[in-house]
């Protein structure tokens, strides 16, 4: 708010109001809305896709691992602890086993990456992941 001119004497203050810094700061604020509200409304939609392919073959070096929803390790449809799965993947390490996962679709990702890293870190190179083929 301005109150008088420079070397002007008047009693009145001016009741002018400098729209010009409010314009700027406005102009501003909406160049700055206008490049974050695409930003914030934006979502990634994942749909993971089904899978479709003929079913591989099992040899008797294949090692089926399932994942239940809760957790729970089953090798070879036998239950087993983390501890048990751990020695047992010890005992395939140099061979050409390969480990095919079947993990419930709720198991929790954690539990899976472990499962993976475990199987990597004892020389398993191939794993698969077994899924239901598609209906329809």
């Amino acid at each position: 708010m301005a109150f008088g001119g420079f070397g002007q004497s008047s009693e009145q203050p001016m009741a002018e109001i400098n729209m010009i810094p409010l314009v700027d700061v406005m102009l501003v604020l909406l160049v700055v809305f206008i490049i974050t509200a695409p930003v914030i409304t934006h979502a990634v939609r994942v749909e993971l896709p089904t899978a479709s392919s003929a079913p591989s073959e099992q040899d008797e070096e294949t090692v089926i691992v399932s994942i239940k929803a809760d957790g729970q390790l089953i090798w070879k449809e036998q239950a087993v602890s983390w501890e048990q799965f751990v020695n047992r993947l010890q005992r395939l390490s140099g061979s050409q086993s390969e480990l095919h996962l079947q993990a419930d679709r709720t198991a929790i990702y954690e539990r899976i990456a472990r499962v993976m890293a475990a199987a990597r870190r004892h020389g398993i190179e191939k794993i698969g992941f077994v899924t239901e083929p598609e209906s329809g």
